[in-house]
């Protein structure tokens, strides 16, 4: 089934060149099905190429999605144009009053600052404080990830000795996660990140299930009991080129950045990276919206229960 965006959004020309159904507005509300509803707040600077990413992954389902971008008010973005923010973003005020079966926080270049001095943290809170009453389930990357730990259960990030970069084989802690459903004994998954959430910390913590790891690049992903809050590590979304891009950024800026591990062939930056990761992103993705989303989203999404306190919120 297809996923139902903008016609104008640019994400729209590449997923149909791609093969993906990408239904538009006019032929949506002619079917008599109800679309799970996807909220994304989009944190990353490069957002047109996020909108991208995510919306292959979600619209890769036999479920229909309509997907809706909010930005934060208290940062302007300054990687992408204002036409296209103010075209196809929302801010949290104008979606507050909505309930949504899904919801997912995107990673944000801002590892080097402590939560409360990124410029938009109290804004986040309250959107991930927010979730807990007006999502099914919230599904949280990399840097926002470890945010929302850090929000919900006080987890705390660490600074790595350098940069974990390239792509790392990973294997499932526990054998019965239905967001693994179907996956290989061992998978690979695009990691870049300064900073890192430690093992010890979340099994310390009742209310977390760790539900995959890597012996090289830490933990990756973690729950709650019920998938109403979800956590992943790293970057299963990354397009083929992404980490190329980062590479060939740091080190024209002078930055001490290693050849990203395991992805070029023989490591060679002029040969061209091999996907090794793309299957088990669209099936992180479809396990999500399927059997967390979609099967556990109540018939009135209004009478979500609550998912209680958090340790540094309420």
């Amino acid at each position: 089934m297809p996923i139902k965006i903008p016609n104008s959004l640019p994400a729209t020309a590449t997923l149909r060149n791609e093969n993906i159904f990408v239904m538009t507005e006019e032929r949506a509300v002619s079917q008599d099905i109800r679309p799970l509803h996807i909220l994304m707040l989009n944190l990353m600077p490069m957002k047109i190429a996020t909108e991208t990413q995510i919306a292959r992954l979600i619209g890769n389902t036999p479920l229909q999605v309509e997907l809706t971008l909010i930005q934060t008010a208290s940062h302007q973005a300054s990687h992408t144009s204002e036409e296209h923010m103010l075209t196809f973003y929302r801010h949290f005020d104008d979606v507050k009053d909505s309930f949504f079966d899904g919801m997912i926080i995107t990673g944000a270049p801002v590892e080097h600052l402590p939560y409360e001095q990124v410029e938009y943290w109290e804004e986040l809170c309250e959107i991930m404080e927010w979730s807990k009453t007006h999502v099914t389930s919230t599904f949280h990357i990399c840097w926002g990830a470890q945010a929302g730990l850090y929000y919900h259960f006080g987890i705390p990030k660490h600074t790595l000795p350098e940069k974990k970069f390239g792509i790392y084989p990973h294997y499932i802690s526990h054998k019965n996660a239905i967001l693994f459903r179907g996956f290989d004994d061992t998978f690979m998954v695009p990691v870049s990140r300064h900073t890192e959430v430690r093992k010890e910390d979340v099994l310390a913590c009742s209310r977390l299930k760790l539900l995959a790891e890597s012996d090289e690049a830490g933990v990756y992903a973690c729950m709650t009991q019920n998938g109403r809050q979800i956590f992943i590590m790293n970057h299963p979304e990354y397009d083929a080129d992404t980490l190329k891009n980062e590479y060939l950024r740091d080190k024209a800026a002078g930055l001490p950045i290693q050849v990203p591990y395991n992805y070029f062939p023989d490591d060679d930056p002029n040969k061209e990276p091999l996907v090794s990761w793309r299957s088990h992103a669209n099936l992180l993705y479809s396990n999500w919206l399927n059997y967390i989303v979609y099967q556990t989203t109540p018939y009135d999404i209004r009478m979500l229960p609550h998912t209680g306190p958090s340790s540094i919120g309420t």
